[in-house]
């Protein structure tokens, strides 16, 4: 039977000292998504079902192609922290780190990808 105070006990277990900053984006990334979702889906189903002549025509205008940029860049971007968040409730070990690496290479080679075709077809 060891002999640990309370103290010893929690050792380790302590804040990491990023749960507020954390926080704080989740919240900000969350309030523009609320923003960034409606005007995406009114300036995406304005152009859904057209040629694709008509929908390069419609991207290459200044507005359409800033909303879908920014939608996806803050849209990956709150992807990634959530996901981050989860993998380290529930994940552990080495595990952990190693997940939450490609997690976010991933997450931002996707928005990097999406913003790369937006540009692409913008102009």
């Amino acid at each position: 039977m060891a002999f640990l105070t309370d103290r010893k006990r929690a050792v380790g277990m302590g804040s990491a000292k990023t749960g507020t900053e954390h926080h704080w984006q989740m919240m900000v990334t969350s309030v523009a998504l609320l923003v960034l979702i409606p005007l995406f889906v009114f300036t995406f189903g304005a152009i859904l079902g057209s040629s694709y002549e008509e929908v390069i025509a419609y991207y290459q205008r200044p507005f359409p192609a800033v909303v879908a940029i920014l939608t996806m860049l803050v849209g990956w971007l709150h992807f990634r922290h959530g996901v981050q968040t989860l993998i380290e409730d529930y994940v552990h070990g080495l595990a952990r780190k190693v997940v939450i690496i490609v997690m976010i290479c991933v997450s931002y080679s996707a928005a990097a990808f999406a913003i790369f075709a937006i540009v692409r077809i913008a102009l």
